[in-house]
This record gives C-alpha cells, sequence and structure tokens, in this order.
C-alpha cells in the first residue's frame, strides 16, 4: 500500500493491522508511522518510496512482498491534488503532478501484477476520486490524472480477469483526511483569471476544501470490505457527493451524445 503515512493509507494501515492482517507500506518519511511500527512489529513492514522515483518502484514492490511472503491485495493511494487554471500551472508543477498521481500509479500496478499471478489472483484498489468522472474549473491535471488512471485500470481490469485479479476504482468525495492542509497544492493566480471559474480555488489556500462531510475512517472500512465482494466492484463510489457528483457528469455526457447518432452514422462508409 502506498501512501500510509497520512490520509486513507494510514487510516486503511491501522484498520488491517487492527483486524490482525500484515501490510507492507510506503511512506516517504518513515518517522511518519514509526508509532504503528512501533505498535505492530513485524506485522508492518515500512519502506521507503517517492512514486515519482518510478525507477524503484519495481523494487519496492519486491521488497514488500518479500516481506510479506506473498502479496494479496495491492492498494495504490499515494497522490496529491494540484489546483489552479491549466494557465496559472508552471511546467514542473505540471510535470510533478502527472508523475505522482498518473505515472506513478500506472508503474505500481504494473509491478504488482506479477506477484499477484503468481499468487493465483488478488485485488488492486486503485484510490480515485470523484473528479475521475468529473471535471471542474481550476483542476485540471488533478482531472488529467485521475481520468487517466480510471482508463488504465478499466483496461487493466478486463486484462487480469482471467487470472483470478480484480481490479476496483475507489471514487470518494471530500472526506476530512486533512487533504486540505497536506495533499493540496494551488498555483499562482493569474489576475486575468479572476473573473474566471477556476478562481474559487485560490481559496483553498486559507483553509483547504470547504464542506467536507466524508467520514474517512467509514469510507477506508468501505474499501476494505470490497475486497471480499466478489466479483470485485470495477467502481466504488464513496459519499453522497461523490454519487451526486458522478451521476451527474455521467447523464450530462449522455444526453451530449445521445442526439448525434444519426450525424454520427453520417460518416460511416
Amino acid at each position: 500500500m502506498t501512501g500510509v503515512g497520512s490520509g486513507f493509507g494510514r487510516l486503511l494501515a491501522e484498520q488491517l493491522l487492527a483486524r490482525g492482517d500484515r501490510v507492507a507500506g510506503t511512506v516517504r518519511r518513515p518517522d511518519a508511522v514509526a508509532d504503528l511500527r512501533a505498535a505492530h512489529g513485524d506485522a508492518f513492514s515500512v519502506h521507503r518510496l517517492d512514486l515519482t522515483d518510478t525507477g524503484r518502484i519495481r523494487g519496492v514492490v519486491v521488497d514488500a512482498a518479500a516481506a510479506l511472503g506473498r502479496l494479496d491485495v495491492v492498494v495504490s493511494n499515494a497522490g496529491y491534488g494540484l489546483f489552479g487554471a491549466a494557465e496559472e500551472l508552471n511546467d514542473a508543477q505540471v510535470t510533478h503532478q502527472l508523475d505522482t498521481n498518473l505515472l506513478g500509479s500506472i508503474q505500481l500496478v504494473r509491478a504488482a501484477l506479477p506477484h499477484l499471478r503468481a499468487a493465483g489472483g488478488g485485488r488492486v484498489l486503485q484510490l480515485s476520486s470523484s473528479a475521475g468522472q468529473t471535471a471542474w474549473p481550476g483542476s485540471s491535471l488533478y482531472n488529467a490524472t485521475k481520468w487517466g488512471i480510471e482508463g488504465f485500470c478499466e483496461a487493466v481490469a478486463a486484462e487480469v480477469a482471467p487470472f483470478g485479479i480484480g481490479v476496483t476504482i475507489v471514487e470518494p468525495g471530500a472526506a476530512r483526511t486533512g487533504f486540505g492542509a497536506t495533499g493540496l497544492r494551488v498555483a499562482e493566480p493569474l489576475d486575468a483569471y479572476d473573473s474566471s471559474p477556476a478562481a474559487y480555488v485560490h481559496g483553498f489556500r486559507d483553509g483547504g476544501l470547504p464542506g467536507v462531510i466524508g467520514d474517512p475512517a467509514r469510507m477506508a472500512a468501505a474499501m476494505i470490505a470490497s475486497v471480499d465482494q466478489s466479483p470485485a466492484p470495477l467502481r466504488l463510489v464513496l459519499g453522497s457527493d461523490s454519487w451526486a457528483a458522478v451521476t451527474a457528469s455521467l447523464e450530462a455526457r449522455l444526453e451530449q451524445v445521445r442526439g448525434q447518432r444519426a450525424t454520427a452514422g453520417a460518416t460511416d462508409g
């Protein structure tokens, strides 16, 4: 499991260890989980990893599998949100967001699949967001990473089903995980966008995400429970806000294309 130092990763690790499971988790700072290591000993192995260092991912997965004896469930959790109008973001911010949320997650799943095949099956949980099915001004790069990883995982789910490997894309709404304090970055504003719909994200600098209703402990418990579902749910929507946003987005997209059936067919040869 990546990103066990805070947020959903930390909660998932706590709940799994409390019920007697063994967990291998990655962090950028091992001291962030020193208390869990002290409390659970060999049941919790800690591996240093920054997802942008993709060259280390396969080695860390090998080490985690060795520590546990085998891999049954792989949770791709680590990531953060980058907000601001597309023009407000600098090149380094764009690259880092893609490297962390998208490329790092892709490489983690790819590295884990041989171990799950060797074990005769298992489960991949990919943390996405309601932002993987919706798009808002001011979150174009975050949306790009979440829509991208959802497309990747949906295709991979079909590829690995014959091996008994299930893939679940988790789409939580806003949750009280501390994301606003530690997992959120906002671009420097451009005056030209003061009247743009994207300008609302500048308020995130002062207090994080407003109006958060999601209970992260309940969401973590739902993720864990989904592992026992058979077949694996391709998507797991968590939070009434996520459900409302995702269904509205899907219905709007269908409405936009349904009326184009005749014109689409007119281009057939």
